[in-house]
């Protein structure tokens, strides 16, 4: 086939965000399908272009599949409206992109939602060839969950949810109330498939020989606690620092909670810790993937953090997981939900009631203090990660689901 695959937020392994869309993209090529991705340059990502650029956008192939990139500014410190704008423009590029080329196939993955206009408005033209929506976090809901409360903003998002649905002729949902909240949403269950984020068990890998955390603000002999990734609202990274606000107060000194990331709200954080003096908080800036994998494979534990919101409970699968997974770390959770339910059933760390600082900090206190469950921990979670989360064995899965929507189709 010739797919289309439409993500706003594309990287390779160079940049500082998900490379879900990479791995699929080359588990498609590897079957044989010409692939074309278009994606948006950020601050983030690195799509592996470093050519001229020509009318707002560069071209090339990377690895063994085309890649468009359209310049577009986006930073994910930007406001509602101009995050809107940007998606916006990557959407009227994609919508041209889509009425230029033919294609057997056109894949589409959220967020924004916005990345499903090119498949609602090329809908009757397309004939056979089917659109494919991928849903990462389910909009409406969770902006609605989080506060947000424009009705203008609602009302745009519920006819844009609906509008893919109804064009959509197959789904991937990222989690399971995830696919629960597209069939909600009109979508036919069959014609839907599960695929979480994985492991890159080539990338991110168990330490070996004794560990060393090397960032400044830890010194040897501290226990580390790793948060990675995006430090916005839908984080509640304010949880950890109540937590380390819990252990200074208990004289606690040899638990490092490490933030390696940037978003909306860590200049917030930052000036936080500060002001309470939180010196057990150690901020760092993004990093590429390769090197985060040296990182995290050198801390003790992860950290999952969420806000307490119940659409997050089953509706969302966050990179920082699987990473943690491939790298042998514990694991600390502090919301229920399927991940919270893999972290009990397989003995992959600790979790915790949300928003109970006093819990969180005596679960890290519990896991600096048995070093050996610790290790158990670690090894459970490496093997949990090769036995179902391997990026090789979901890209066949994506593989076969896109396949057998695109053979549907033709019938």
């Amino acid at each position: 086939m010739r797919i289309l695959y439409f993500h706003f937020y594309y990287s390779t392994k160079q940049g500082t965000t998900g490379t879900r869309s990479y791995h699929m993209a080359k588990a498609l090529a590897a079957r044989g399908h010409q692939v074309t991705i278009a994606c948006a340059s950020w601050n983030q990502s690195d799509t592996g272009l470093s050519g001229e650029v020509v009318n707002g956008m560069r071209r090339g192939r990377v690895e063994d599949f085309d890649v468009i990139e359209f310049v577009i500014p986006y930073d994910q410190s930007f406001g509602p409206m101009d995050r809107l704008k940007s998606w916006l423009k990557f959407a009227k590029a994609t919508v041209a992109l889509a009425k230029q080329n033919d294609y057997d196939l056109l894949f589409a993955t959220s967020t924004p939602l916005t990345v499903a206009i090119p498949g609602i408005f090329t809908k009757r033209s397309r004939g056979k060839r089917p659109f494919v929506l991928e849903v990462r976090d389910l909009w409406p809901e969770l902006p609605r969950a989080l506060g947000y409360s424009n009705p203008v903003g609602l009302a745009g998002m519920n006819w844009l949810e609906k509008s893919a649905y109804h064009a959509a002729d197959g789904g991937v949902g990222l989690s399971p109330g995830i696919v629960d909240g597209m069939v909600k949403g009109g979508m036919k269950r069959e014609a839907l498939a599960m695929i979480p984020n994985g492991c890159d068990l080539d990338t991110f890998r168990p330490a070996e020989g004794p560990k060393r955390f090397e960032l400044p603000g830890v010194e040897e002999g501290d226990f580390v606690a790793l948060f990675t990734g995006t430090h916005g609202r839908a984080n509640g990274l304010g949880a950890i620092l109540d937590a380390a606000a819990e252990l200074k107060k208990r004289g606690v000194t040899n638990v490092k909670l490490v933030f390696i990331g940037k978003g909306g709200e860590k200049a917030m954080l930052v000036k936080r810790a500060q002001n309470e003096g939180l010196d057990n908080c150690v901020f760092h800036d993004a990093i590429p993937k390769v090197d985060l994998a040296r990182l995290c494979a050198q801390a003790d534990a992860g950290l999952m953090c969420l806000a307490n919101v119940p659409g997050f409970y089953y509706g969302t699968s966050p990179n920082k997981f699987f990473d943690y997974l491939a790298s042998g770390l514990p694991i600390l959770v502090n919301y229920p939900g399927w991940m919270t339910d893999m972290v009990k059933e397989h003995d992959l760390g600790q979790a915790v009631p949300p928003e109970n600082p006093a819990a969180l900090a005596d679960a890290l206190i519990a896991m600096r203090d048995d070093p050996a469950r610790l290790a158990v921990q670690g090894k459970n979670a490496r093997a949990l990660g090769e036995r179902e989360f391997d990026w090789k064995k979901l890209g066949e899965q994506f593989c076969d689901h896109l396949e057998s929507i695109y053979a549907a189709k033709q019938r």
